[in-house]
């Protein structure tokens, strides 16, 4: 596919996810999609595969936080696509805020999303799900 098709394809899918309709983003991603979240200490970090795991990682998304994310821009060469974005959220359990710039490295081949790779602010993310010595905030 070209480049053009590769960073519209990952533009539908930051749009489905907005959207939340899984149906779509499903469509995007291949059978054996491979999604890998950095970190640990906080809900989202590991390794996530297929669609089984991509439906586990947006059940444990949706339980665990209050986020938007913003794709600001979008480089590709080849089957890669880089797309430099920030989100900013809510960690449930603890009521703490998170703001995050990020980075996904997102491989796309035959028109689907094959592999994503995050790039994020993990220390952000595991602070805003630290549970403090009290509990919750």
């Amino acid at each position: 596919m070209s480049i053009e098709k590769n960073i519209q394809t990952v533009k539908d899918f930051f749009a489905a996810i907005g959207r939340g309709d899984r149906e779509a983003l499903l469509a995007l991603v291949a059978e054996d999609i491979e999604w890998i979240i950095p970190g640990k200490d906080w809900p989202l970090a590991g390794t996530y595969r297929g669609h089984a795991g991509l439906a586990d990682l947006l059940d444990t998304a949706s339980r665990s936080m209050d986020t938007s994310t913003e794709p600001r821009e979008f480089v590709a060469q080849g089957d890669r696509v880089l797309v430099v974005g920030f989100a900013r959220g809510m960690v449930k359990a603890t009521n703490k805020p998170f703001e995050d710039d990020w980075i996904f490295a997102i491989t796309v081949q035959d028109g689907r999303l094959t592999r994503i790779q995050e790039y994020i602010d993990t220390q952000a993310l595991a602070r805003a799900a630290q549970m403090d010595a009290s509990g919750p905030v």
